[in-house]
């Protein structure tokens, strides 16, 4: 087993043999240019990023500018938007459902280091694949680390650090993030706290 093959199996790998920083090399020229293309030429800009990520759906939208290490290793769902600066550390997959919505500057760890010196030292790293279900918003500045499952329907609040799976319908938020309540149908009415809707073509 190579080194690739080691980093995709979520196993202690080194990163710059087999090819790696080739791969990474040729996925940061792919960015570069994602990141700086001139405003409103969405054609080109999502041609570009369905040819940097491993699988999207028919509609994602991604705010420059974005950074992650292969693309090729992140799947997303349909109806997808993230806002500026967000970053996925791909080393393990990282899978998104469908209609996720993140906030300014969320990051997607599955990068991690031994904790002993003389380990992390040894240059072997790691990455463990991350899940984030249907419907999910995520909070700006919210991190997300190695091996989390995020359930569906889940709202995340900004300046997380998310170090443990989150169940189902649900709102978590700090750090670390814990669950503080279920979603109930009584909150489909209300678009802040205690302000409700004034329209009818919410629901």
């Amino acid at each position: 087993m190579d080194h690739k093959e080691r980093m995709l199996a979520n196993l202690p790998y080194k990163a710059w043999l087999d090819g790696l920083s080739e791969e990474r090399l040729e996925n940061k020229k792919k960015i570069f240019e994602y990141n700086h293309l001139e405003p409103g030429n969405n054609e080109k800009k999502d041609r570009l990023i369905k040819s940097i990520l491993g699988k999207t759906g028919e509609y994602i939208n991604i705010e420059q500018p974005f950074y992650c290490d292969y693309g090729y290793n992140i799947e997303i769902g349909e109806n997808f938007f993230a806002n500026y600066n967000f970053t996925v550390l791909d080393v393990g997959k990282v899978r998104i459902g469908a209609n996720a919505q993140f906030g300014p500057g969320v990051s997607i760890y599955t990068a991690g280091h031994p904790l002993h010196p003389d380990s992390r030292n040894s240059g072997y790293e790691y990455g463990i694949d991350i899940t984030i279900g249907d419907n999910v918003w995520i909070g700006g500045s919210t991190c997300i680390m190695p091996g989390v499952t995020i359930g569906n329907n889940v709202v995340i609040g900004a300046g997380s650090v998310v170090t443990k799976d989150i169940p189902d319908d649900v709102i978590a938020a700090g750090n670390p993030a814990r669950v503080i309540r279920k979603i109930t149908e009584e909150d489909r009415d209300y678009y802040y706290k205690d302000r409700k809707f004034d329209v009818d073509d919410y629901k």
